[in-house]
């Protein structure tokens, strides 16, 4: 739904079940369709929301404890020697989507190639799309129900 209470024009309210890992009550971690890196997530809140300042303290709350195990998560997949987390607010800050709030949860390695994008106009994908959901659902799953 769109900050206007209609559907349609955003791709995280219209998102499909297919790229989404796990869900929260109030937000959820999907796969990134144009990934930097293989295991690229986004944890999204539910509500179409633009801003940290008009999420309110559930929202927030869930959010980072999505987070937290999409952190989990691509460390035992993936192994990464780092993990990139970033919110950006506003085009001018590199926001895609501007008036849905999302976290990018980035796996990273020395050397990896997601300059390729910013030098040569270039997406690298390593792994499909599919094959990403296949190793980090059941890690999901699990935290789910650990949480619980």
């Amino acid at each position: 739904m769109t900050a206007t209470g209609t559907t349609g024009g955003c791709i995280f309210c219209d998102a499909g079940q297919d790229l989404i890992l796990t869900r929260g009550h109030l937000s959820y971690v999907i796969l990134n369709l144009y990934p930097y890196n293989s295991g690229h997530l986004m944890v999204v809140p539910n509500r179409h929301v633009g801003t940290l300042q008009a999420a309110t303290m559930e929202e927030l709350s869930e959010l980072m404890r999505l987070t937290r195990h999409a952190e989990i998560a691509l460390a035992e997949a993936y192994r990464p020697q780092g993990i990139n987390v970033g919110i950006n607010l506003g085009r001018p800050a590199g926001a895609g989507v501007v008036d849905h709030l999302h976290i990018h949860v980035v796996p990273r390695w020395t050397g990896d190639t997601n300059f390729m994008s910013v030098v040569g106009n270039v997406r690298v994908l390593p792994e499909e799309l599919g094959e990403t959901a296949k190793r980090l659902g059941p890690i999901f799953a699990r935290l789910a129900v650990e949480d619980r």
